[in-house]
């Protein structure tokens, strides 16, 4: 387009191919809840009165540590709804099941190891168990899974036979608690202890930084473990975006590069706050594992792909040679495992399990991935939507809690939140129509 011809424009029509020029549209049809995430954020960190509380370097460990379960329970809630927007209702109930267990084990005195080892077992059982009905039976998988959350929620009562039972075992509560020795231990310092002078209260430059309650226990294995995350994070993003301009694939480069410089700042602004307060803890550990080991699946193997496959066409799926039924087998097997891997980290911080522990898990799982783009009618979704819905939910909540909001308009603003979601991913199905 000539400059004469531009100069001719009226400001509508210019707005409008600045617009399709640099994709904005689709850039913020993509990142809508991450944006959204850092709206509350913001918003809650300038509240009158609680200015900058919610980024405490103590309330951001909290936030970790309270939605540890949110997030194993979403990673497998995911692959169910992939596959046609299905749900496991009885994720709560196996928790409490699978922690109960754990715990009575450890209490009679079994090994930690073994009884880590039962709950995984009996949670990956249970999840196989339910989706022999779903998959080979065909019983509706809502049926299916509200049937288990009656029954295991029975069993727990049973097993605990309605009292709470403690843990006392030291070494299980460091692996997966949530105390103040369940923390990745500062070996940098311990390999170089000439950095104990750097971080003293007496070097004011450092202390003027960081603050002076923070300077002397900055964790800085914590702050270079986040270092090397985003250098391998932008590494990959690069690679990605020269490979999608050498084969000529349409994505907003402007975006990607925005969206990378953001998420990288994220984390290592995450990282800095951990490092003031005790640095890493286990339960960051464990939930980078899980999502990191299904963000590899669901994007890199062939189960992953036939995930998306049956939730999108799941006739065309079966003609095409793939055995649907073990997909969703598959599906709900992983979300058993992941049960008992949620219970473990319950009762890890919790120091002990209570009959009641797991009711409305489930639902918090569920709205983490619609929140983050999961589509109620199955394929779509990616394991990095989820993350922006686990953490959007979590900020929510925190942001509530911090500035007195009563419990049940938590509720309310947490089912508005939900609601408004799936109603971008159901007017975006029907102008795709």
């Amino acid at each position: 387009m000539s400059t004469k011809t531009i100069a001719n424009q009226n400001p509508r029509d210019r707005v409008s191919d600045f617009l399709q020029k640099y994709k904005v549209g689709a850039f913020f049809q993509k990142y809508t809840m991450t944006i959204a995430l850092v709206a509350v954020t913001i918003g809650f960190s300038l509240w009158p009165g609680y200015e900058g509380r919610i980024l405490l370097p103590s309330n951001i460990t909290a936030l970790i540590q309270e939605n540890a379960y949110v997030f194993v329970l979403a990673t497998g809630m995911l692959l169910c709804i992939l596959t046609g927007g299905n749900i496991d209702l009885s994720v709560g109930s196996v928790v409490c099941f699978t922690a109960a267990i754990g715990c009575v084990m450890m209490a009679a005195g079994a090994h930690m190891l073994l009884a880590v080892l039962v709950m995984l077992l009996i949670g990956l059982g249970i999840g196989a168990f339910q989706g022999f009905w779903i998959a080979k039976i065909r019983v509706p998988a809502f049926i299916a899974t509200l049937a288990g959350m009656y029954a295991f929620r029975g069993f727990s009562n049973v097993v605990l036979n309605g009292y709470r039972v403690d843990i006392s075992n030291q070494s299980f509560l460091q692996l997966f608690g949530s105390g103040k020795t369940s923390y990745v231990p500062d070996f940098i310092r311990d390999i170089f202890p000439g950095l104990n002078e750097v971080f003293t209260k007496e070097n004011t430059s450092l202390a003027s930084f960081i603050g002076e309650n923070f300077v002397t226990k900055f964790n800085v294995t914590c702050m270079c473990i986040g270092l090397v995350a985003v250098i391998a994070y932008i590494v990959i993003k690069v690679r990605k975006i020269l490979v999608q301009k050498k084969l000529g694939i349409s994505q907003s480069i402007p975006g990607q590069i925005i969206a990378m410089v953001l998420i990288s700042a994220l984390v290592l602004w995450m990282s800095f706050q951990l490092s003031c307060n005790r640095g890493l803890p286990m339960m960051l550990i464990w939930i980078a594992l899980v999502l990191g080991v299904y963000a590899y699946i669901t994007t890199k193997t062939a189960i992953g792909r036939h995930l998306y496959a049956v939730g999108g066409n799941e006739k065309a799926t079966a003609l095409s040679g793939i055995k649907t039924r073990n997909v969703y087998w598959f599906a709900y097997a992983n979300i058993g495992l992941l049960a008992g891997l949620a219970g473990i980290l319950t009762a890890g911080r919790a120091k002990g399990i209570d009959p009641v522990y797991g009711e409305g898990y489930e639902m918090d799982a569920i709205a983490a991935c619609f929140i983050g783009g999961a589509s109620a009618y199955g394929g779509t979704g990616k394991v990095s939507g989820m993350i922006i819905g686990a953490l959007l939910m979590g900020v929510i909540n925190k942001g509530m809690a911090i500035v007195g909001v009563d419990a049940n308009y938590q509720k309310v603003v947490k089912g508005i939140v939900l609601l408004i979601a799936v109603m971008f991913d159901v007017l975006s199905k029907r102008q795709k129509r």
